[in-house]
């Protein structure tokens, strides 16, 4: 079972659990065992481009942020490695800013949530709004354009695209395979996203449930990502691939072996099995 999760996140982004601290979280993964992980919260943004309220942290906390997660790794350093970073969307003409970003940190998670639409150059948020084809396939240039920049250590949850798409027709076959050739050219690894199984199964109203894991199972009709499709494309790549927690929430570490079994249960175990997954980073 893997040992280390390097997608987490911390109360700065605004919609994390606001009582806990970056403490609490690396009490807990030590309590389950974890050996490494990663403090990887929404970046901040040195020229505002999200402006959503309770997205990310403000820019004037980066320094403390940091400092925060490096006292910490001080402080636990003989009970679990710690790392700091931050999960980045890119963006056209912001490479320099999260260039810096990446330079004073340990390590960069990709979490593309938006890009520039083909129309009005506007913000088209991942979930908040239909993508069209065309937009699917920039959701796929900008992941490319990371690649190429050597951005990104991790590309997380890249299944996220089908999250308001039904069917996996076509052009989601498209850009699966695109995002897996990427990923095998730039030896990238990819995540197999357990938050939005979290949230549709133990968490209720930010609280953590207590309902039997054959209860929890039911639940998994409204789960969105990870998608099935994607990862029977994945395994057919020489691909990297790892678990990702993206923690926001109190009592989601506690089950992070649960969230495992229903993710492999969600893509299957004859995929699964076909997965190259990484034992570090």
């Amino acid at each position: 079972m893997q040992n280390f999760n390097y997608h987490s996140h911390t109360y700065r982004c605004g919609h994390s659990d606001a009582d806990m601290s970056d403490e609490d979280y690396i009490k807990d993964y030590i309590k389950m065992g974890f050996k490494k992980v990663a403090i990887t919260d929404h970046c901040p943004e040195k020229n505002v481009v999200d402006a959503r309220p309770r997205i990310r942290m403000e820019y004037s906390q980066k320094n403390e942020y940091i400092q925060c997660i490096k006292n910490l790794k001080e402080k636990y350093k003989d009970f679990i490695d710690i790392k700091v970073g931050y999960e980045v969307e890119y963006l056209p003409g912001e490479e320099a800013s999260i260039q810096e970003l990446k330079d004073e940190t340990d390590i960069i998670v990709l979490g593309q949530h938006f890009i520039i639409g083909t129309q009005n150059d506007e913000l088209r948020i991942l979930g908040k709004c239909d993508y069209t084809d065309a937009e699917l396939l920039i959701y796929a240039r900008y992941i490319e354009k990371a690649l190429e920049l050597k951005i990104p250590d991790i590309i997380a949850h890249p299944d996220m695209y089908m999250y308001k798409r039904k069917e996996f027709g076509e052009i989601e076959e498209k850009v699966a395979h695109r995002i897996c050739k990427l990923a095998e050219k730039y030896n990238v690894p990819l995540e197999i996203n357990l938050n939005n199984i979290f949230q549709r199964t133990y968490n209720e109203n930010r609280i953590l449930n207590n309902l039997p894991l054959e209860e929890q199972r039911k639940k998994l009709k409204n789960v969105q990502y990870p998608r099935k499709e994607f990862w029977n494309i994945a395994c057919n790549y020489d691909v990297k691939v790892l678990y990702g927690l993206d923690t926001h929430y109190r009592g989601q570490i506690q089950v992070w072996n649960e969230l495992v079994q229903l993710a492999n249960e969600m893509i299957g175990k004859d995929t699964i099995n076909k997965l190259n997954f990484i034992e570090n980073l």
